[in-house]
């Protein structure tokens, strides 16, 4: 079973609705979500949730959601997740406020792909879903769209600092998306003979006073000219401050950051690379892999010919050996909970270790002085460890841990050398992979 997390919203674009609702007081939860899950349950269809999310994981029922919103609460707000565990995948988080008045209703939902919504009735349904929440929940503004067109559109402080966001939140219409809904409150500020006057694929004033409006037809083909010339003259004819040019040029341009790119990366460092793209938001994604695939890390230069190997001088080689293998192990008990696969020692643990390092830029967070006594010999101890395990590779111990190799083949590998140009610097952790080195020894072991 997959649940969709956040790293997967890096991966693939998805259909994303974030909605911050209100309803009164008076109810008490299971009243007040009734209409939510209700309309939930009328118009998802293929997508509808079947797992929910409490201390444990439940078959989707409305009983199961009142005991999640139950287990997850705090004094002032109750909340759980809802997950469509199958294509397409479905991550809904969904608060509930217990203190507020009015009590607030807060809902993030992401549908993966988003060109699953590429066909009309898909998306009619959806949006007869977020008309029937907007009836039932008085909301400033909400709305549905690609992901990663959001994030560069700037959503949801637009420029703002965040100080400012929050004290103003939607008080003008700061951009166009495929579905909004525009609360009584933005109406008035826009005009609403103006607003009803929209020229979009639907306009539709709903009793509360709000407006739902649709820009086009489906949502999967945001990036297609018609449904961007029909986003611009939107935006334009609801801010007339607007030229439709300028508007377009910026869509186009956004357009132009979300093109697909093949990844073509240096195959040795294929493994770490790909990882690094997957560690950005969405709608960097298509650059990032073009960044990527012109990256040539550096040839490891940490390694010598079989005839001009140092012999070994320590007294005791057994005591070396076991040394070595404790260097490896604490670097196993440093990184065990973010990286679980560092116990098996393999090289996917490197890319792993190369990755986790990276992430938490490390170099650049700990002092030099812990990081040359602390962090580089574990980590060429552990880089060792898996040239050995993996490569067949034979440990020459030397009383300089810089000296100490690893005979793999006709070369001799230098891993603690590596670990300390490694360890250098955040981009030091890239150009001097791990991942790298073990992929080169391994070409080079015959």
């Amino acid at each position: 079973m997959k649940l969709l997390t956040l790293r997967d919203l890096n991966v693939e674009d998805s259909l994303a609705l974030f909605m911050d609702g209100t309803f009164e007081p008076q109810q008490d939860v299971e009243r007040a979500l009734a209409p939510f899950l209700q309309a939930l349950e009328a118009h998802a269809g293929e997508w509808m949730p079947d797992v929910v999310e409490g201390r444990r994981q439940r078959k989707y029922t409305r009983v199961a959601v009142w005991k999640a919103l139950g287990e997850r609460r705090t004094e002032d707000i109750a909340g759980t997740g809802l997950y469509h565990s199958t294509y397409p995948f479905v991550s809904l988080a969904l608060s509930c406020g217990l203190q507020e008045s009015p009590r607030e209703l807060g809902v993030m939902l992401h549908v993966q792909p988003l060109s699953f919504f590429t066909e009309v009735e898909r998306c009619r349904a959806f949006v007869d879903m977020v008309r029937a929440w907007a009836v039932h929940y008085s909301v400033p503004y909400t709305s549905a769209h690609s992901m990663a067109d959001r994030q560069l559109a700037g959503f949801p402080n637009y420029g703002r600092d965040d100080r400012t966001r929050f004290r103003d939140g939607f008080d003008k219409v700061y951009e166009v998306s495929w579905l909004n809904v525009f609360g009584p409150k933005l109406v008035e500020t826009v005009g609403r003979e103006r607003m009803l006057s929209t020229p979009a694929y639907r306009v539709e004033e709903l009793p509360n006073g709000a407006v739902l409006l649709v820009t086009w037809p489906t949502a999967a083909d945001f990036t297609s000219e018609g449904a961007r010339q029909a986003q611009a003259r939107v935006l334009v004819h609801l801010r007339p401050e607007l030229e439709l040019n300028t508007v377009l040029r910026t869509l186009h341009e956004r357009n132009a950051t979300l093109a697909p790119v093949e990844p073509h990366f240096q195959p040795d460092a294929a493994p770490l690379l790909a990882r690094l793209v997957d560690g950005v938001a969405i709608s960097q994604r298509q650059r990032r892999i073009e960044e990527l695939n012109a990256y040539q890390p550096p040839e490891p230069e940490e390694w010598l010919p079989a005839e001009a190997t140092l012999p070994t001088d320590v007294v005791d080689t057994k005591a070396a050996l076991e040394h070595y293998s404790l260097l490896a192990e604490y670097l196993v008990a440093l990184l065990h909970t973010q990286v679980p696969s560092v116990f098996e020692q393999t090289p996917e643990s490197l890319t792993d270790v190369d990755f986790q390092f990276w992430v938490e830029r490390f170099p650049e967070v700990f002092e030099r002085n812990e990081i040359e006594q602390r962090a580089v010999p574990t980590v060429g101890a552990y880089l060792g460890q898996v040239l050995v395990r993996h490569l067949g590779g034979q440990w020459i111990p030397r009383k300089k841990l810089e000296e100490v190799q690893v005979r793999v083949g006709k070369r001799i590998w230098l891993p603690f050398m590596r670990a300390h140009r490694y360890m250098r610097s955040r981009q030091s952790l890239v150009d001097y992979s791990l991942t790298q080195l073990y992929r080169v020894a391994e070409r080079h072991r015959g």
